[in-house]
């Protein structure tokens, strides 16, 4: 007799259903850095969010949503999210408002 015979002895009303584990969401552990940039760049100034732990398409999603609601250009590759201008506030509250912590660096 296994456990699963000893357990409907036990209970006779259980009715057994498939359990699936939950999917583990991903938390950010350090604090995203953004800070602003002008050499090798021709002067022209960027935002940088660097830090990022994720997944690329993660990045991806929130590289949009920054580029989307702020109505300006970017990239993202290699963990780092690059946007045109000085918009380090903008880009800060945005990141908050998703949840994630900031930290800025620089000016």
């Amino acid at each position: 007799m296994d456990l699963r015979d000893q357990l409907k002895n036990l209970f006779p009303e259980h009715e057994e259903k498939d359990f699936e584990m939950p999917k583990e969401q991903f938390k950010q552990q350090e604090p995203l850095v953004c800070k602003f940039e002008k050499k090798g760049r021709n002067g022209k100034p960027v935002t940088i969010v660097e830090g990022w732990e994720g997944s690329e398409e993660d990045l991806k999603k929130i590289s949009k949503k920054i580029k989307t609601t702020l109505g300006i250009g970017g990239s993202e590759k290699d963990g780092t999210i690059i946007i045109q201008g000085d918009n380090r506030d903008k880009i800060m509250d945005i990141l908050k408002e998703m949840g994630y912590k900031t930290k800025r660096v620089g000016g």
